[in-house]
């Protein structure tokens, strides 16, 4: 399986390694070519140097052959063209978007955008432990009554 990861941060590198791991041929794209450090001197796969709005970028990075694209930059707008351009112009089957702002990526989800938002998924994670340990503190009073 060939995937695309569009950003080479934090988030785009770990993804980037993590499927590479588990058996994918993955190209990496970031305007950044210092980030292919992140990958470490093994990184058995693609690097290319630019912006993954540029179709020529694409390109190089395989994505007429890609099944599958992950976009990491660390701009909302950024990913949501990119991932439309890799499902609608590339018919790329598995496209998975970084947006950070809930509202847009509830929107675009809900026209057939895959996308994730760690903002929401940071809300709901704190929230829960929040309530948990609240649970917790109440179970610990209740027991000493």
């Amino acid at each position: 399986m060939n995937v695309v990861v569009i950003g080479c941060g934090r988030v785009g590198s770990a993804v980037a390694l993590e499927l590479a791991r588990s058996g994918w041929d993955v190209s990496v794209v970031d305007e950044n070519e210092e980030a292919l450090v992140r990958l470490g001197d093994r990184w058995p796969g693609k690097f290319v140097v630019g912006h993954g709005l540029e179709t020529e970028v694409l390109h190089r990075a395989g994505i007429e052959d890609a099944d599958a694209a992950v976009v990491a930059t660390d701009g909302d707008n950024t990913n949501i063209v990119i991932g439309q351009v890799a499902q609608k112009r590339y018919g790329v089957d598995i496209v998975v978007v970084r947006v950070l702002d809930p509202a847009r990526a509830r929107w675009y989800a809900e026209r057939g955008l895959h996308t994730v938002s760690p903002t929401s998924t940071a809300i709901q994670v704190l929230t829960d432990s929040v309530r948990e340990a609240e649970q917790h503190i109440q179970e610990t009073q209740e027991t000493r009554v």
